[in-house]
Order: C-alpha cells, then sequence, then structure tokens
C-alpha cells in the first residue's frame, strides 16, 4: 500500500495568486493591517505559520494572534470564495488530472493532499478542477504551524481511514518547493519534487529528493516512477 500526498499550489493547481489577495483582505479586516504580506515568501508555509509570522512583525502577540484566528480564517475563507468564482482563475497543471484518475483507479494507492492551506482553503481552490472527491484524507495548513508535523498527521488519518498502518516509507510526499522535500525526509517519507511552482529542476535538486520531476506531463513516466519508488 502506497499513501501518496500531494501539496495543492504549485502541485496539483495555479489560483494565480487568488490565496495571498483573500488572506490580506482577511487580515485588514480582522487585525487592522496586512501587515508586509506582499513582500512574504508564501512556497511551502502554512498558512497558520504564515498569519503567525506576518502579524507577528507587526507588534502582535502570538497570543493576541491566536485570539482571532478563527475569525481571520473564516473571513480568508470567504474571500477565498468570492475569488475563485466559478473556477476560470483555477488553472490545473500539466498532468495532474490523468495522473490523479489513474492513481485512484489503483486499490493499492490511497490519495491524499499535504497543503500549507487551511482545509477549507484547499477544498475551495480544488472544487472548480473536479479532482477533490480523489481525495479520502490530508493534513492542513490550519492543523500545525509547523508543515514538518504534517506527514505524520496525514498517515494517521489514512489509518484511521483504513485500517492499515502506513510505514513511512510507504508515504509519497509531493509537492514544489524545498519546503515539501524537508518535511518529508523529517518523517522518513519518500520526497517527491516537481517544478511546476517558483523552484526550478536545479533548485530542488540541491535538496535530493528521492523523485524528481520537471512536471508531471508525462503520466506514464510519473506513475511509474511514484509506483516503483
Amino acid at each position: 500500500m502506497r499513501l501518496i500526498l500531494f501539496d495543492v499550489d504549485g502541485t496539483l493547481l495555479s489560483a494565480q495568486g487568488a490565496g495571498r489577495r483573500a488572506l490580506g483582505r482577511a487580515l485588514e479586516a480582522v487585525y487592522g493591517t496586512r501587515g508586509d504580506l506582499d513582500r512574504y515568501a508564501f512556497p511551502g508555509k502554512t498558512d497558520l505559520s504564515i498569519v503567525l509570522d506576518v502579524m507577528g512583525a507587526t507588534g502582535l502577540t502570538p497570543a493576541a494572534i491566536r485570539d482571532r484566528l478563527d475569525d481571520c480564517f473564516e473571513a480568508y475563507a470567504r474571500g477565498l470564495t468570492e475569488e475563485i468564482g466559478d473556477g476560470r482563475g483555477v488553472r490545473v497543471l500539466p498532468g495532474v488530472a490523468e495522473l490523479i484518475r489513474r492513481l485512484q483507479e489503483r486499490d493499492d494507492v490511497v490519495l491524499g493532499l499535504l497543503t500549507g492551506n487551511i482545509e477549507e482553503g484547499a477544498r475551495i481552490k480544488i472544487s472548480p478542477t473536479g479532482l477533490l472527491p480523489a481525495f479520502r484524507t490530508g493534513a492542513y495548513g490550519g492543523d500545525h504551524a509547523d508543515r514538518g508535523m504534517l506527514p505524520s498527521l496525514a498517515a494517521r488519518r489514512a489509518h484511521a481511514l483504513t485500517g492499515y498502518a502506513f510505514r513511512p516509507p510507504e508515504v509519497l510526499v509531493l509537492g514544489d518547493t524545498p519546503l515539501d522535500v524537508e518535511c518529508a525526509r523529517g518523517f522518513g517519507a519518500v520526497a517527491v519534487a516537481v517544478a511546476t511552482g517558483q523552484y526550478t529542476v536545479d533548485q530542488l535538486r540541491t535538496r535530493a529528493p528521492d523523485l524528481l520531476f520537471e512536471s508531471f506531463a508525462d503520466v506514464d513516466r510519473t506513475l511509474a516512477g511514484l509506483l516503483t519508488c
């Protein structure tokens, strides 16, 4: 059995900056400022860490930030729904739809999400693509600020769902940033990197992922790699 966990932004799809715009409005509405959000590097970060970092830099204490987190994420989800609209701005990345379809057909694979997005944010972004039902479990950016804590959580949830206890080598973490590779490594999972986000193949290669793809456009090659590593 294999548990294959996909990142969202830059790996499955591009939402064309909708998340940053929606989060900026939510921060202003809840905390009275968006801080230095426009210059903050999102790739690989969890939504929880982004809010804590950006609002902390404005002088707010962690306790004050956490007191309003629920309000912030509720406002963010509403704003993201407005940004995504009918989904025309969401672009599924090359090969992804076919890859997910073929993996979903297998009895020896469980598909899930491992993403810095809060769960509702991930659902809002993926829903227009039609791919959401394929992902049976996951761990999200509202579960923990540290992305490195998410693979073990996703594996425990998959165990609860299926009754099968996934060992770290049976877990594959797919993402487009060095932080995706690091979080896989920390758990002992297979690290799979794809250069469809903001990092190049050469930049990702320096982190020595177990598998490295320029994109998932060659579905046969990608599938072979995921099922034999």
